[in-house]
């Protein structure tokens, strides 16, 4: 009998990819729009790519602070949750017991088809949370470098993005003609990063890089006019 291979290609870089989202998208839309309200106030360049790389530098640390605390947060929840699991299978045996067949009749499972796995995971406490944490609650365990990868993500991606809309103003003098084209280069931006995305996530390619270059527009065209006004 021919064995048959199946090879499983779902993609597994989600957490990634949303770091490199949230620092990028912030990278491209707000240092364009504070070079740009400033550039509309003054006409020195220099002072823009100083302005600029200045919000850089504090935009990615307080991003990257923001990962870090969030993967932290989930994993002292999933910490949490864990030992309160551990505790309701020693004190509410019955109970815990009939929450695996009602995650089983979810899917159509009777009660007679799933107490042989009932039975296992009784044999088996620490299997016997674990499936209940990500079964029952929805939740995995994080991985434990988690938190430095997401700070480091964010903040470098951050980074990234921010130096795009700059770039004009570090080779061209004139200010209004540095605007006109770092406009365009982060569009362009965008559009490349969406379609980058929807590769990555296995969407639409035009679909999302339109859709980035939309709403990353919106939010750096509100905050160019919030800027152009305070300015």
């Amino acid at each position: 009998m021919k064995t048959i291979y199946h090879r499983e290609e779902h993609f597994k870089g989600g957490n990634t990819i949303r770091d490199i989202v949230i620092g990028m998208s912030d990278g491209l839309t707000v240092p364009f729009a504070l070079a740009a309200g400033i550039s509309g106030a003054i006409a020195e360049t220099h002072l823009v790519v100083t302005a600029g790389f200045a919000e850089i530098a504090a935009g990615s640390i307080a991003m990257g602070l923001g990962g870090y605390l969030a993967a932290r947060s989930d994993a002292e929840h999933f910490e949490t949750e864990a030992k309160r699991e551990q505790l309701e299978i020693i004190q509410q045996t019955q109970a815990e017991e009939q929450e695996i067949y009602d995650i089983f009749a979810q899917y159509g499972v009777s009660q007679n088809e799933s107490s042989s796995v009932v039975t296992a995971l009784k044999r088996n406490p620490t299997a016997w949370k674990d499936f209940m944490m990500k079964f029952e609650l929805g939740l995995e365990k994080p991985d434990p470098s988690r938190a430095f990868q997401s700070a480091f993500t964010i903040a470098f991606s951050y980074v990234l993005g921010g130096i795009i809309p700059l770039f004009p103003y570090i080779l061209i003098s004139d200010s209004h003609t540095a605007l006109l084209i770092s406009a365009s280069v982060t569009l362009l931006a965008l559009f490349g990063f969406g379609v980058a995305k929807g590769y990555f996530t296995g969407t639409s390619l035009f679909k999302s890089g339109f859709q980035t270059v939309f709403v990353g527009g919106m939010a750096a065209g509100a905050a160019y006019l919030l800027a152009k006004a305070i300015s």
